[in-house]
């Protein structure tokens, strides 16, 4: 074989031509996989005030955005960052809820997650006191409660934040996470902890 390849070129061509087309075949496969596994793998977006940041969960896209949004105020007032980052303005219903004086309630779930859907079945019941105001979000609508998550470092899912009543808080918004399955009692504790209008007490042992 090797003797009839060394005399004869047109039987040299046709290896070669044999080669390339393998060769060429072996390169598109592969890219056509790579491709596949970008397009599963693919980053989320978010936008905060016309900045796009990019990240593997919500959270992290719009710590990118807010990143990028710094960056480009430094670089358009010659090197001076700006004193806040603005985020964009939850909804207009969480606004005025807390707005209202309750206490604003977001649990942040994944879709199908079990402990999600079990926690989310603790939670419907502070549906039903006229002081609380209960949001049930998909965490792929995070980016929207930017103003409230980002101050948190939401890094999880379940996620339950309960927001302190603005009459209880001096106008400055505040709020607890607790990450995990939740019971109808640590629900209902979070919620009166947020409320708790008391004296705070330490304890001292003797």
């Amino acid at each position: 074989m090797r003797e009839k390849l060394n005399d004869n070129p047109m039987a040299q061509v046709g290896l070669v031509a044999v080669l390339v087309v393998v060769g060429l075949f072996m390169f598109l496969k592969s890219s056509g996989g790579e491709e596949e596994e970008s397009a599963e793998s693919a980053p989320t977006v978010a936008t905060v005030n016309g900045v796009v940041g990019s990240g593997e969960t919500p959270g992290a896209a719009v710590e990118s955005a807010i990143t990028n949004l710094e960056a480009a105020g430094a670089a358009g007032t010659g090197g001076a960052l700006p004193t806040t980052v603005p985020t964009p303005p939850p909804p207009a219903d969480f606004t005025a809820a807390y707005d209202s004086g309750k206490t604003v309630v977001l649990l942040v779930v994944h879709d199908g997650g079990i402990d999600d859907a079990r926690t989310a079945a603790a939670a419907d019941q502070l549906a039903g006191m006229s002081d609380v105001a209960y949001f049930e979000v998909p965490v792929r609508r995070v980016p929207r409660y930017a103003s409230v998550t980002v101050g948190l470092d939401l890094n999880q899912v379940p996620a339950l934040v309960v927001m302190r009543p603005r009459g209880l808080s001096g106008g400055v918004p505040q709020a607890t996470v607790d990450y995990g399955f939740q019971t109808p009692q640590t629900v209902v504790q979070a919620v009166r902890d947020a409320s708790y209008k008391g004296p705070e007490e330490t304890y001292h042992p003797d």
